[in-house]
């Protein structure tokens, strides 16, 4: 099926999120949407799945114009959508979400569960996403639950597939599963469109690439592209891809972990006997995959988990049963790995946000009542150092794009005098404009004598970072490399294997069947592995 979007326009008040915008995508083809968050990505989407109507422009499959007032005649027309956040039911399996609005009848009000669950075994087998039609959903890792999605789609026929940022929330192993998927997909005669600001992601699966700046269509081009030239055209203007740090110069330990055990929301331990010291003015990079601990030690570093035995010291202070406000009061900032649920209060405004840990101190509190012009000016004065993008500091912060949202926390951490920085995957879902300037932060903090403990799933983004980095596994700290290491060793020490005595590399091939193959999404052709991976392909 080909499709084509003709100067699609959409208007929400003064804001243009798309001005007639133009795209076509031709049958079998892998075509990514890529551009900066809030670029107008999203809204094209929903305005081809029938979630929103255009203001101008017209929809064309095979030539032909349709008309979506509502999602189900985009499905009815063979459009699918998985969105960023998935739309299943926890509590239902696989095969009640698949079949949900389109259940399998045999006799009216009986459903035939045996038909759902043969069609969807025999779409999982097809296209190699096997997912057990009788799991529960709520039981599933995210990058199946993505699966599940996919099934859904393609159970309604959909020959458009639309993902939209689908690799947010996944692992290195699971995007490269999906990229497999997206292949059998493409093999199969479907046409994708893959929604995207990562650079790497797009250049290693896309067949075309457009790229959208502020509701426009501002260049398409092929993945041979470098990523230079795209992130250019997302952004609009040169940009680092790799920030420039000069050698660290470690002072004093300031942050010192001493046997750190720590319990899960179980009571098993999630960190075990661990040991780590981060010193004024260095950046320590903690990689792993996600779930071995790492949200944990975060939490208990800044007291919103207990220790269960060890000890913390800031500055040779035991902080060990200080409450988050003393730690936070001693220097300590704190970026957390989920911004939403975490590190925002979505309903506040901006300006409360930035001062959402320091409102009960001078010069923000006068007693027991906030001193509304002292918060106002504050929050002027760091929305514009910080290029935080909003329409006004008494905007909801909920209503930011993602990468602004992570500029308020920033504004809020490092705004403020500190000893520490503890930054748990601090560029998760930014594009590469907003990744640039947190990057640049962060090293700004470390050359001012900051003490820096960044957590990052991110290979690209520790090795473009760390000026030490520590893996841990199941709890515990495997090894402390430096920036130097071999992606392959690493990927050992992620693994809980041993990568060889420091100092000494190992290969740069990781061993035949080892999780390290998977660890790290391959880098554009027009450049050469390197011992560390460049920043060329930051999201």
């Amino acid at each position: 099926m080909k499709l084509e979007l003709r100067g699609i326009t959409k208007r929400f008040g003064s804001l243009v999120a798309n001005d007639h915008i133009d795209l076509t995508v031709a049958p079998g083809q892998i075509h990514a949407l890529l551009g900066e968050n809030g670029a107008g990505k999203t809204t094209l989407m929903n305005v081809l799945y029938g979630l929103t109507r255009p203001d101008e422009g017209e929809i064309l499959l095979d030539g032909q114009a349709r008309e979506f007032r509502s999602p189900a005649d985009a499905i009815g027309a063979g459009i699918g959508m998985v969105h960023q956040h998935f739309m299943l039911v926890p509590v239902f399996t696989v095969t009640e979400n698949v079949t949900l609005g389109v259940e399998r009848t045999r006799w009216p009000g009986l459903l035939d569960r045996r038909r759902a669950r043969r069609e969807v075994r025999e779409l999982s087998q097809r296209y190699g996403l096997n997912v057990n039609p009788d799991a529960y959903v709520e039981n599933l890792p995210v990058g199946v639950q993505q699966r599940v999605e996919i099934i859904k789609a393609l159970l309604r026929e959909a020959n458009v597939l639309i993902l939209d940022e689908p690799t947010a929330v996944l692992t290195p192993g699971e995007t490269e599963d999906l990229f497999r998927i997206m292949r059998e997909l493409k093999a199969g005669g479907r046409s994708i469109i893959f929604i995207s600001h990562k650079l790497r992601e797009v250049q290693a699966i896309a067949d075309t690439i457009t790229v959208i700046r502020r509701g426009s269509v501002v260049g398409q081009r092929p993945p041979t592209a470098t990523g230079s030239e795209l992130a250019s055209l997302m952004v609009g203007r040169p940009v680092e891809l790799r920030v420039h740090k000069e050698p660290a110069r470690p002072g004093a330990v300031v942050l010192d972990a001493d046997g750190l055990t720590v319990p899960d929301d179980q009571g098993n331990p999630a960190v075990k006997d661990l040991s780590l010291q981060v010193h004024a003015g260095e950046i320590v990079g903690i990689a792993g995959v996600q779930g071995n601990g790492q949200t944990e030690l975060c939490e208990a570093l800044v007291g919103l988990r207990p220790v269960g035995a060890g000890r913390l010291r800031l500055d040779g202070d035991d902080i060990s049963r200080q409450t988050t406000r003393q730690r936070l009061a001693g220097g300590m900032g704190y970026i957390p790995e989920d911004r939403t649920e975490d590190g925002l209060v979505g309903d506040f405004p901006v300006a409360d946000n930035i001062i959402l840990d320091v409102y009960h101190r001078a010069p923000y509190a006068r007693g027991i009542a906030l001193d509304l012009g002292q918060v106002d000016s504050t929050a002027v004065s760091r929305v514009s150092e910080f290029d935080i993008r909003t329409t006004s500091v008494q905007a909801p912060t909920s209503t930011l794009s993602g990468g602004n949202q992570q500029k308020v926390i920033l504004a809020r951490e490092i705004g403020r005098d500190l000893r520490v920085l503890v930054a748990s995957q601090p560029t998760r879902g930014l594009d590469v404009g907003s990744i640039e300037f947190v990057h640049r932060r962060i090293v700004e903090q470390r050359d001012q004598g900051v003490a820096v403990l960044i957590i990052s799933s991110e290979l690209d983004e520790i090795y473009a970072l760390a000026d030490r980095i520590a893996v841990m596994y199941e709890g515990r700290i495997t090894g402390i490399r430096p920036p130097t290491v071999p992606v392959a060793e690493l990927g050992l020490l992620m693994t809980g294997a041993d990568g060889g005595p420091a100092g000494e590399p190992a290969g740069t091939e990781a061993p035949a069947g080892t999780e390290a193959q998977q660890l790290y999404v391959p880098q554009p052709a027009e450049q050469e592995a390197p011992p560390a991976p460049p920043g060329d392909g930051h999201d």
